[in-house]
């Protein structure tokens, strides 16, 4: 069964510069041309079925970021179809979903809110995940009092814990010193093992072999290989080394 099917789709934006952008955008549309967008993703199809986990790899620009976007339904494409069955946790940008005068044990009730989990679901969920973030007391201070560190530990553990079918996470596990990463792998192991789902992004080409059994490598929008982790993990390693030495 598959969870996540993108059919066909692209994704553009207009290239902003500030107050320059708008004269352009002025003068062009006075003198009947076209603004040109800028392709974040154009014409990618794939079929991620239940349980799969999968990387996504590029470099800056690749339109990562927009595919991740795109799955947690927080954009929508220009062309082309996106599904998605099941509920998913996205953690796409440190603090997202989060309000930082309300307290962490607050945010936590919140956040889960917004990834579908019933109030009295959360309720009994609510010390584990407390728990396992590790932020302590600070659990009742405003969020804006947290390090960076300590959201990302909070986020990760309310989106772990809320059941999702698919998890998707953004880079974020960077984040932290490296005792709550090993945890955060050895709990993504977990989920792994219970048959869920993951799509991870991540720079270092050894987290994506070590999590994902398949990776898609995306280059100025276009999906160039879907294939096994460490077959395209070396296709895209091969070819920055052949762009440095050209």
């Amino acid at each position: 069964m598959s969870l996540i099917r993108f059919e066909g789709v692209s994704k553009s934006f207009v290239r902003s510069s500030g107050r320059v952008l708008i004269r352009s955008l002025l003068m062009e549309k006075l003198r009947g041309e076209a603004v040109k967008p800028f392709y974040a993703l154009k014409n990618v199809s794939f079929t991620i079925g239940e349980g799969e986990t999968v990387g996504v790899i590029g470099r800056n620009g690749a339109g990562k970021s927009t595919l991740l976007s795109l799955v947690a339904g927080i954009s929508f494409p220009d062309e082309g179809t996106v599904t998605v069955e099941g509920r998913v946790a996205a953690l796409l940008e440190l603090g997202s979903g989060f309000h930082g005068d309300l307290t962490g044990r607050e945010n936590v009730i919140l956040n889960a809110s917004l990834l579908g989990l019933s109030r009295s679901r959360t309720m009994e969920k609510l010390e584990e995940i407390i728990d396992f973030s590790g932020v302590g007391d600070f659990i009742n201070e405003p969020l804006r009092t947290y390090s960076s560190g300590m959201m990302m530990r909070l986020a990760f553990s309310v989106a772990i814990h809320v059941d999702p079918a698919f998890l998707i996470i953004d880079e974020v596990l960077a984040v932290g010193d490296a005792a709550f990463q090993a945890k955060c792998h050895d709990k993504i192991q977990q989920f792994r093992r219970a048959g869920k789902g993951l799509l991870i992004v991540s720079h270092a080409g050894r987290t994506i072999e070590q999590l994902c059994e398949r990776a898609l490598w995306l280059d100025h929008g276009k999906l160039v290989m879907d294939g096994k982790t460490r077959e395209v993990v070396e296709a895209y390693a091969y070819a920055g080394e052949s762009a440095v030495q050209a």
